[in-house]
């Protein structure tokens, strides 16, 4: 058999890319969300970082993970005139912010909370956004980590500045007003309403609430067990509620609520259930119902 060099070299190429796909998976895939356990036995493990998102700004004076850095989550947003909406900060100032924090590309980034992944899912979001190839939530956060006996402390880490390269690797899971309004008329996506029951329905006071046409209900915090640490509940009852309510991960799903900050933990969930056609819808509702002719639906009906 004649084997000539445009086919050798044809196989080689092949063999590479290959090669190439399979290590950068095994590089590069992080759990979406790690338990606590784990974090301790790795805390010190060079190019990991642990970030503190906590809701109170004194919790991390008061005590914190051993190494954490502190991020609020108002630093995540900016707020656009002149209609007031709070969107995310545009990527030039996230890679900013990341290198201020001490994060680069390399870096393994580990988040938390004290509310169930509310903040942390945020910052899980826009690190998905920018094709972040290491980033990773933890189970029940600050509330799990104390639960469970592990070391705090009050001295605060002064970040080490790094400089954060930024490549054409985006993650689609952005959605604009305008590809939502396209999306209502094609059908091809399910929305999911993560707000409360009463800001679903909607109030017959209130010309401009209510919900997307279509949208089901799941309100956020249906996937937190408060019982249990704040952690997420088992994934396979999460994925049962889902189910229940006709959302499946053979269909793109698009999430919002009124401003994207409980909707970024509904898609922190979606992700560690295994969705990977998952849209946040920045904006929500308080830019949707700006719109006069943009449609709306009251009541419980779909």
């Amino acid at each position: 058999m004649f084997i000539n060099d445009k086919t050798v070299c044809h196989a080689m190429h092949t063999a590479v890319i290959l090669f190439s796909l399979i290590f950068s998976q095994v590089a590069f895939a992080e759990p979406v969300m790690i338990e606590s356990d784990w974090l301790a036995q790795h805390v010190d493990d060079k190019g990991l970082l642990i970030v503190d998102m906590s809701s109170d700004p004194l919790q991390y004076t008061r005590f914190h993970i051993p190494g954490a850095v502190r991020l609020s989550y108002d630093e995540l947003q900016r707020v656009r005139k002149p209609d007031s909406v709070k969107l995310r900060i545009s990527n030039p100032q996230f890679y900013t912010l990341l290198g201020k924090l001490g994060i680069s590309r390399k870096t393994y980034v580990v988040i938390y909370d004290d509310m169930g992944g509310l903040n942390a899912g945020r910052m899980f979001w826009q690190l998905e956004q920018i094709g972040h190839p290491r980033a990773s939530v933890l189970n029940g956060g600050l509330v799990s980590w104390i639960q469970e006996g592990h070391k705090v402390t009050g001295q605060a880490t002064e970040p080490s500045v790094a400089t954060y390269q930024p490549v054409q690797e985006f993650r689609d899971n952005e959605i604009a007003y305008s590809a939502v309004r396209e999306q209502i008329k094609t059908n091809q996506s399910v929305f999911i309403d993560v707000r409360s029951r009463e800001e679903y329905q909607g109030s017959p006071r209130l010309s401009r609430s209510g919900h997307i046409p279509g949208a089901l209900w799941w309100p956020w915090e249906n996937s937190i067990d408060t019982d249990n640490a704040f952690r997420h509940k088992p994934l396979k009852e999460l994925q049962a509620q889902l189910i229940q309510i006709g959302v499946s991960p053979k269909k793109p799903v698009i999430v919002y609520c009124r401003t994207g900050h409980r909707a970024s933990q509904s898609y922190l969930t979606l992700r560690a259930l295994g969705y990977t056609r998952v849209q946040l819808y920045d904006g929500s509702m308080a830019e949707y119902s700006q719109h006069r002719d943009a449609p709306l639906m009251k009541s419980g009906s779909h």
